[in-house]
């Protein structure tokens, strides 16, 4: 091997591969004493190196995690068996995708509208997609943009990354214009109607880059007529417990996505409740395998937090909320 200056382009530092799959360096570590797998090479320096082949068999157990394996049954497979795991299988089962059908069959994303809109981000007609998006948004309103627009969409663009027929670019010239066009649907909700209790922080927490769920959730959060407080990604314990105390919020939304270590992630709950007063909530979202083990709607026992599974779980959670918090509070 060549040191990293004059590296050929088909090897990938464990950066390239970060920044690429959104897997840790600290998971990607733990994966290869774990599991065997990566098994990457050493330059010259000493500095972990990956294949293409390497590159493409992460990017689809990102995808089979994502879509709720956990890593142990998916990371040690050969590329072969991955290949055949449904990545759109229910959490917790594995389903066999047959050979002769297309990877996005299964979605009710595949429709003729919003396939249209993939051609759109494949040819980067960024303008096209955007008013598409817009369009449905006026016409079906936030709720319906959001769950019949983005997310099967995600899982569109999601498969066709993996497929290799987007390249990371496309992917995040895709979450641009879906976070421009929801934060103007939030501003205009929220500019419509009086908002009020609870307040709601939303953030992740350190090593979870992805925010694309958190804006999601804002906007069930803004239809419910509850004030926001988005800090964005990466938020330290610290300073979430600081902004808690000086923005006043009532609940503390967290999301996590699937390749979180889940000893981690429950580790890390465990001390944002300890340092936060009882009466601040914790409220989750997303696929890490930690999470979908708590029984959709209920508070884990001690009550650390409380799962919310789907999108549409947030306007019960409001409601529970406000029926046991005086309208003063």
């Amino acid at each position: 091997m060549t040191n990293s200056s004059s590296r050929s382009a088909t090897w990938h530092t464990i950066a390239d591969i970060e920044r690429d799959t959104g897997l840790s360096k600290d998971t990607l570590r733990v994966w290869e004493r774990r599991y065997g797998f990566p098994d990457p090479e050493r330059d010259a320096l000493g500095e972990r190196c990956y294949t293409d082949a390497q590159l493409t068999r992460l990017r689809h157990i990102r995808r089979l995690i994502d879509a709720g394996h956990r890593p142990g049954q998916v990371v040690p497979l050969p590329p072969e068996a991955l290949l055949q795991l449904n990545t759109q299988a229910a959490p917790g089962r594995i389903q066999m995708r047959s050979s002769r059908a297309p990877a996005t069959a299964s979605l009710p994303a595949a429709s003729e509208e919003l396939l249209a809109w993939m051609q759109m981000l494949q040819r980067y007609d960024a303008r096209s997609l955007r008013h598409a998006l817009t369009h449905m948004l006026q016409a079906r309103g936030l709720t319906r943009l959001v769950l019949e627009g983005v997310a099967p969409m995600n899982e569109l663009v999601g498969d066709a990354w993996l497929a290799g027929r987007l390249a990371v670019h496309q992917e995040h010239l895709y979450s641009e214009i879906v976070q421009t066009v929801l934060r103007q649907a939030i501003s205009q909700v929220t500019q419509a109607r009086p908002l009020g209790a609870p307040r709601v922080l939303l953030t992740t927490l350190p090593g979870e880059e992805h925010g694309l769920g958190l804006l999601m959730a804002e906007c069930f959060l803004a239809l419910e007529g509850c004030e926001t407080v988005p800090l964005g990604v990466q938020t330290p314990l610290t300073d979430i417990v600081n902004a808690v105390s000086v923005s006043g919020a009532h609940i503390v939304a967290l999301s996590f996505t699937a390749t979180q270590n889940p000893r981690d992630v429950l580790g890390s709950l465990d001390q944002l409740r300890s340092r936060l007063l009882p009466e601040v909530a914790i409220w989750t979202g997303g696929r890490c395998p930690a999470l979908m083990r708590v029984p959709r709607g209920q508070a884990r026992s001690p009550a650390v937090f409380q799962h919310l599974a789907r999108l549409q779980d947030i306007a019960t959670a409001v409601a529970a909320w406000r029926s046991r918090v005086p309208p003063d509070h």
